[in-house]
């Protein structure tokens, strides 16, 4: 807010946007493959619109290009909201080791994408650039879903709803879910044990 003088008043000062920039205001990401609606797996998911063959790019992954440091700073303050009950979904990409891409920006419509431990699609990072492509043939209405490729540290903090026959109950990446099955069988003897 800037603030101007007259007559030793205060008063605000809003600056209005010139209509070439307005002009300049990214546009929603769309994709010819697929569109949002409604997920039975979280919130809102990408669905797609007709057959996806095999290999093809669905959509790009957008948003503010970030230091790991801002990624960083981002992601705990994203903990610190969801620990009051706000919004706890992660948008932060790991672009590369300096850069990482927070697509919690409204015209990236690739953040509605799912998670599942029985995915259709992967990202792939092509010259600087995340695209989501299609691992197998995805039929029309299918969601679409990737392996979102979280760390174990912490898998308590993501429940996976996917329900996939092979889903860990938690959102980790596929070569490290055996150790959230092998924590829950522990846990279940543990507690089976201490039954009277």
């Amino acid at each position: 807010m800037l603030l101007g003088r007259c007559d030793g008043l205060c008063y605000e000062v809003r600056p209005t946007m010139p209509k070439k920039a307005a002009k300049n205001k990214p546009q929603p990401t769309r994709s010819e493959w697929a569109a949002v609606r409604g997920s039975q797996i979280h919130g809102r998911g990408m669905f797609a619109k007709k057959t996806i063959p095999k290999g093809t790019r669905v959509i790009e992954y957008t948003g503010e290009r970030i230091t790991k440091a801002e990624g960083w700073r981002r992601e705990l303050a994203r903990q610190e909201r969801a620990g009051r009950g706000a919004d706890g979904c992660i948008y932060i990409f790991e672009l590369n080791t300096k850069v990482d891409i927070d697509g919690s920006v409204r015209w990236n419509t690739a953040r509605y994408i799912n998670h599942s431990c029985e995915p259709n699609c992967e990202s792939q990072v092509v010259r600087g650039r995340v695209w989501i492509v299609a691992i197998r043939e995805i039929g029309p209405g299918d969601e679409l879903s990737y392996d979102y490729y979280y760390d174990y540290e912490h898998y308590h903090e993501h429940p996976c709803r996917c329900g996939a026959k092979s889903c860990a109950g938690y959102i980790v990446k596929a070569p490290l879910r055996w150790r959230v099955r092998h924590a829950a069988r522990k846990g279940k003897k543990k507690g089976a044990r201490q039954a009277p």
